[in-house]
């Protein structure tokens, strides 16, 4: 996925003028081409990632359409407060494109590991956050970001399931039953596996805001299980709002809140929070009885 939004933001700064990229060291080398094409389009602020989201709202108030990358918690945890002021304050946009996420960098121990950044980015407003399931997926979310301004979260991942689905913002349903189960991103192939021969509907979405409301009513009848790639029960208020008046029961599968305090691999922490199939088997059919 990283590849892919290098090649496909580098295209962006050739073809559309208004692009701007801000980098806080991580990946300026893949992006050093474009940089020299591109000199004062495509700026290195070093290991400020504060300073980063700063300058991105200065653009912004210029006109231009910025986008920002780094590690999720250097892009989200550490630059908040930038997030909530330098362009929620001043109501201006950005494309923030993260790497790493919940646990991909596990090696690099928990400085390089966010999984609360999207539950961060639902205390501020107006944030579009998209997960895409595969590298495919990337390209059309950043093409669609750089022709608005609003503010837009691209959360990049090391997992990632074996084919590409659209899904324009809409739960699109892969397997027919009762009751529903939400794949976000990744997460699609693991839940894939877990519900084999289940008499369960899994749908998917890699835009997980704005929560698909509608579609969320419409296939749940009276549970719904939700599995989310970064903390557990990050969706819980947007479900209950979408399905307010409706009786039902939810269950949210994600990351535990419980530090897992050893390296290893994103594949050996996914199985320590029950995120691989085996783990989400045996969560899902402990909750359907």
């Amino acid at each position: 996925m990283r590849d892919t939004f290098i090649t496909a933001t580098t295209g962006l700064l050739d073809d559309d003028p208004r692009t701007a990229l801000v980098l806080a060291d991580i990946s300026a080398e893949s992006f050093a081409p474009a940089r020299d094409r591109h000199p004062d389009r495509v700026l290195n602020v070093g290991i400020r990632e504060q300073l980063m989201v700063g300058v991105a709202g200065g653009l912004a108030l210029t006109g231009m359409r910025p986008f920002l990358h780094s590690y999720a918690p250097f892009a989200v945890d550490r630059a908040y407060e930038q997030l909530k002021l330098d362009l929620g304050h001043q109501d201006v946009g950005a494309v923030v494109v993260s790497i790493g996420g919940s646990y991909d960098a596990s090696a690099e121990g928990y400085t390089h590991q966010s999984p609360g950044d999207v539950a961060l980015l639902d205390t501020l407003e107006g944030w579009t956050v998209h997960v895409p399931g595969h590298h495919d997926e990337v390209p059309a979310m950043l093409r669609t970001a750089a022709r608005h301004d609003d503010r837009v979260y691209v959360r990049l991942a090391a997992q990632e399931n074996d084919r590409a689905y659209a899904d324009g913002g809409r739960l699109r349903v892969l397997r027919r039953g009762s009751p529903l189960v939400v794949a976000v991103g990744p997460m699609l192939d693991p839940v894939l596996e877990a519900t084999t021969g289940l008499d369960v509907t899994v749908a998917y979405t890699n835009t997980p805001r704005p929560l698909d409301a509608e579609g969320l009513r419409v296939l749940t009848e009276s549970e719904v299980v939700m599995v989310e790639p970064y903390l557990a029960g990050t969706s819980a208020a947007a479900v209950s709002s979408a399905l307010e008046g409706l009786p039902h029961r939810a269950m949210h599968l994600g990351v535990g809140r419980t530090e897992v305090r050893r390296y290893g691999s994103w594949r050996d922490h996914a199985r320590a929070h029950g995120l691989d199939a085996p783990g989400l088997r045996a969560s899902i059919v402990d909750f359907l009885g």
